[in-house]
């Protein structure tokens, strides 16, 4: 073959997507398809008693376009608009082109518009388009369909005659050689093929023209001169003109049936032991990967360090992420392999496969169920660990401030309180280190809750099992001890000033009032101190708006406090300005209290300080809030979109899978259609678990905007594909079995409507009692009688063999086809037999190597050596032997 019949060879064997690619028809070409298209439509038209002249003027009122469709579908179009209006036309034309929609044909840029005004390459196209749908679509050869399964009929017919080389639908026709010899090949009597010359086209082509058209019914479709005197001929007007030589022939194809048909079982057999080969590696590392890594998952270890475990966190999401996906997957095709395999075996009438112990599909789901359980809890455990040392971090800040804020209280309070002053001091001196010591009191039991606090924290410390809990609780009982020595000693110091009260007389109610007042104020200025001071933490929006709130209260104190600062400032003023008036000897010192005006005004301007600095950290988080906020509506938009979205695709997969609308392959294709749908969206699913991470990174454990949580997401989306799948693979092996067993389209869609009428709950299943009413609707003579019960009994071992309790639509089918069809096996059997063997009632072994290829034919052979006896012909096998070794005893 030269370069250029090989580029149209690759260029033929593309699919045929657009039937005007090259734009513009040659208008040789034009005129080729003119003449084929117009023969082939008269050619069925003659049928209804008409005929068409010129084939763009004819259809543009769309009723020989309608009846043409009719004639060549068997089926009844709608009823067509008589009125001679353009709008009735176009009405015509478009109901002849959704009949061609409804049939799988996508039209490419055909519009009624352009048939109506007589657009040629548009009705050409048209027709082309009607050609390949009705007359070479269902043309099948060895697993090979359409053109490509015309093509190579064409090559396989014309293979043994010399000067014949079919490659193409153009220039391997032009010497006419190709249609004398399709004849010759079929009906060797209606042309001497050993007189054709390569050199004489015209003569060639007219003699297989006008013999096809006198003897085959054949219409003539084109002229000799046409092709001989083109370059190119036209590749459509070839291939429709073949094709009715294909149906003409298409009889004599049933020798070749039954070669075909021992080919499939041997080629069936060989695949089915691949399968089982397959299954048992799949299923082997699918298990060893369970096993493995379920005790990562079950490692439960917890960490000290907030780093440790939010790496712990990442380590796990990086397995839901890259590590688990395939393994889905893997999960997936297994069971399909499972499952197609045993539809093949039962097909081929061979026994169920049962796997190896230990690796059922039941073992898988088992060992599955135990990682995603541990999956589970291994995910709530990292959460709830993290929470657990954010919450601890926290306690333990918090402990440490207080502490250190106590113990910088109670420095030097112990020597105050052991200090014998009293003992030397003037009787004023007495009552001032008494009201000192009141003073003291007060400040103490103000300090009390702080105790209470730092111990309660400790405690609680322990209970959450903080990693440092011994110095915590070392340093808490050392504070606590120390608390209750200073309260022994100041009732032991009050007992003292007590006894020598009788002999102070003088008390300076100026210092006394400004003592009590100054203590409170201080204790509040170090409370406000703290409080401004004091880590929080906090998880919503509401909750950071409520210390805000409070801070705003707070605030709105320190006008008053303010005042109340410059009152005990007066007092110390009036204080020294009595002192200065009197030129009493007060040392510049007050008795009863330590608190001095510079420190009042040195903790006052403090307070003032940390105000503005807690607004800055108060609206600092409440800006991480709001983040987080809209970090959790932003997942709630996708979640409660995406949740309801799987929820549909599952309800409508399951419609699809038991509707009766069209037939399987329709079926298939809906479903294959809703597949792609559901894989187009993986996108979102991946949008939304970057979203959820983000969420999980921003440490975000609630939201209240969506009842879908990332898991539900995950095991809905992990349940779709699953389903889609798995539901795919029951309409295929439905079909298989249809194709096996001959089942018609009306019996299965009978199946299928008895089915769902008795599966009132829509499960896809049948219990035992709705399956014996199926079975009594259907005909079957089943009572109540001992007789009745055991032949139920049988049927129930046939659809259930595994004792489940129910009877899925596969196993119906598979019944209701093998009581149906119980002979259609024996039947095949028989025939291939009689066509191989011709008159003899044996097939020798040179016959098998002639008919099968090398590689099937040799396999068929070592199959069948166990069965030729000595009383057989030599290198032979009888009908008995033949289907035994094929078939196994039990079918026949």
């Amino acid at each position: 073959m030269d370069h250029y019949d090989s580029q149209q060879t690759n260029d033929y064997m593309q699919p045929e997507e657009d039937w005007d690619r090259d734009l513009l028809l040659d208008p040789a070409w034009e005129k080729q398809q003119r003449k084929t298209f117009t023969a082939w439509c008269n050619s069925h038209l003659r049928k209804a008693g008409t005929q068409i002249e010129n084939i763009e003027e004819d259809f543009r009122d769309g009723l020989k376009l309608m009846l043409l469709l009719e004639v060549i579908s068997g089926e009844r179009l709608a009823k067509p608009e008589r009125g001679k209006m353009r709008v009735h036309k176009i009405s015509n034309v478009n109901k002849a082109l959704d009949f061609i929609a409804s049939k799988g044909v996508k039209l490419v840029s055909i519009g009624a518009e352009e048939i109506v005004d007589g657009n040629v390459k548009m009705t050409l196209g048209m027709i082309w388009t009607i050609i390949l749908r009705f007359a070479i679509q269902d043309i099948s050869v060895e697993e090979t369909s359409a053109k490509e399964g015309l093509l190579l009929w064409c090559q396989r017919k014309t293979a043994p005659y010399k000067n014949v080389n079919i490659q193409n639908f153009h220039i391997s026709w032009k010497d006419g050689l190709g249609f004398c010899a399709l004849i010759h090949r079929h009906r060797p009597e209606l042309i001497d093929y050993g007189k054709l010359r390569k050199d004489d086209p015209l003569t060639n082509l007219n003699t297989a023209f006008d013999v096809a058209e006198k003897y085959l019914d054949i219409p003539k479709m084109l002229d000799a001169e046409d092709i001989v005197g083109t370059a190119r001929p036209d590749e459509k007007a070839i291939m429709t003109y073949v094709s009715s030589f294909y149906h003409a022939f298409s009889g004599a194809q049933k020798a070749e049936t039954a070669a075909n048909r021992i080919c499939k079982v041997l080629a069936v057999n060989q695949e089915n032991e691949r399968l089982m080969e397959d299954y048992e590696k799949l299923a082997s590392d699918l298990l060893e990967w369970i096993r493995r890594t379920i005790p990562w998952l079950e490692n439960r270890v917890p960490e000290n360090t907030m780093h440790a475990m939010q790496q712990k966190l990442e380590d796990f999401r990086d397995y839901r992420r890259l590590h688990k996906p395939p393994k889905v997957q893997e999960k997936c095709q297994l069971e399909i392999n499972f499952n197609t395999l045993q539809t093949k075996l039962r097909l081929s009438n061979r026994p169920a496969f049962m796997p190896s112990e230990g690796r059922m599909v039941s073992d898988i789901n088992n060992a599955w169920g135990c990682l995603e359980q541990a999956e589970k809890g291994y995910e709530e455990w990292l959460l709830n660990e993290i929470r657990r040392l954010e919450r601890l971090d926290h306690l333990a800040e918090k402990f440490r401030q207080k502490a250190s804020i106590h113990e910088a209280w109670t420095d030097g309070k112990e020597a105050m309180l052991r200090h014998k002053d009293y003992e030397t001091a003037t009787l004023s001196e007495i009552k001032a280190l008494l009201k000192k010591h009141e003073a003291f009191e007060s400040d103490l039991a103000a300090h009390q809750d702080r105790v209470e606090q730092i111990a309660a924290i400790a405690q609680e410390l322990n209970e959450l099992d903080y990693y440092d809990s011994p110095s915590v609780n070392a340093r808490c009982q050392r504070i606590c001890d120390q608390w209750d020595n200073l309260g022994a000693l100041t009732q032991k110091r009050r007992e003292a000033l007590e006894r020598t009260e009788k002999l102070l007389e003088t008390i300076d109610q100026l210092y006394l009032e400004y003592a009590k007042r100054a203590a409170p104020f201080n204790n509040w200025m170090e409370g406000a101190m703290e409080d401004l001071q004091d880590t929080f933490i906090v998880h919503t929006i509401e909750e950071i708006q409520g210390l805000t709130t409070a801070h705003e209260q707070f605030k709105a104190t320190l006008p008053d406090a303010d005042k109340e600062r410059l009152a005990i400032l007066g007092i110390h003023n009036e204080v020294s300005k009595i002192v200065q008036t009197y030129h009493v000897n007060m040392a510049g010192t007050n008795p009863y209290t330590t608190i001095t005006p510079q420190e009042i005004n040195g903790k006052w301007d403090h307070v003032r300080q940390l105000v503005p600095r807690r607004d800055q950290a108060l609206m600092e988080e409440h800006a991480r809030q709001q983040h987080n906020e809209r970090l959790r509506k932003q997942f709630a938009a996708q979640a409660n979109v995406i949740g309801p979205w799987i929820q549909t695709k599952m309800e409508e997969i399951g419609r699809i899978s038991i509707e009766m609308h069209g037939t399987l392959e329709d079926q298939l294709s809906h479903l294959r259609q809703y597949e792609k749908s559901i894989v187009n969206y993986k996108p979102k699913i991946d949008q939304l678990e970057g979203d959820h991470q983000l969420i999980q990174e921003a440490l975000i454990f609630d939201n209240k905007h969506t009842n879908y949580t990332m898991e539900h997401i995950r095991v809905g989306w992990e349940q779709l594909l699953t389903t889609i799948a798995r539901t795919i693979n029951e309409v295929e092996n439905q079909i298989l079995t249809r194709d096996a067993k001959g089942i018609s389209q009306e019996q299965m869609n009978e199946f299928r409507a008895s089915f769902n009428h008795f599966d009132r709950d829509h499960s896809g299943t049948l219990g035992p009692e709705e399956f014996k009413a199926c079975l009594i609707s259907l005909g079957y003579d089943i009572g109540n009688d001992p007789q009745g019960e055991a032949e139920f009994a049988r049927i129930m071992s046939i659809v259930d063999p595994n004792r489940l309790g129910v009877v899925t639509f596969q196993a119906f089918i598979d019944f209701m086809s093998r009581e149906t069809a119980d002979t259609d096996t024996a039947d095949q059997v028989m025939a291939s037999f009689k066509i191989l063997a011709g008159d003899k009632n044996y097939i020798t072994v040179d016959e098998l190597r002639r008919e099968l290829p090398p590689d099937q034919a040799e396999y068929c052979i070592a199959r069948m050596a166990p069965y030729t006896g000595p009383d057989a012909v030599p290198g032979a096998l009888d009908y008995m032997s033949f289907s035994t070794a094929l078939y196994g005893e039990s079918d026949l």
